[in-house]
């Protein structure tokens, strides 16, 4: 399993990349891309929408299930990876590349989690 060191991670499988300390991207974590199977259909918000820590903003379908999108954070979606909703399968591919959504204005950020404790968190979960 790949969890890249620069990268901060949620509980909820999914990784964020900091812009700046207000502005991240987020996409799913190569764990959770290979729990799920082939994923053949991603669901998205809109620029403008608002996020809220906790909260699903969108969901992905597998050849297993549908399984929804957690937001590690709160604030307002600035951009939606596009190429997604043309290519899901790019998620499983290369899942750090294909990043979902940019929030700016970040704010709930205090349960993200490093990669190390995201590998030993992933660890307790497969026992």
């Amino acid at each position: 399993m790949d969890n890249p060191k620069y990268l901060s991670y949620s509980k909820t499988h999914e990784w964020i990349d900091f812009e700046s300390k207000v502005k991240a991207r987020t996409g799913i974590s190569d764990f959770a891309q290979n729990s799920m199977g082939d994923i053949v259909f991603i669901n998205l918000p809109e620029v403008g929408d608002e996020v809220k820590c906790g909260d699903s903003f969108g969901d992905v379908e597998s050849v297993k299930a549908v399984s929804e999108l957690y937001s590690p954070f709160s604030g307002v979606v600035t951009a939606v990876n596009e190429t997604l909703l043309d290519n899901p399968g790019l998620i499983n591919e290369s899942p750090y590349e294909a990043w979902m959504i940019e929030v700016d204005d970040i704010s709930e950020t205090e349960d993200l989690i490093d990669a190390d404790e995201y590998a030993a968190f992933c660890e307790e979960e497969n026992a």
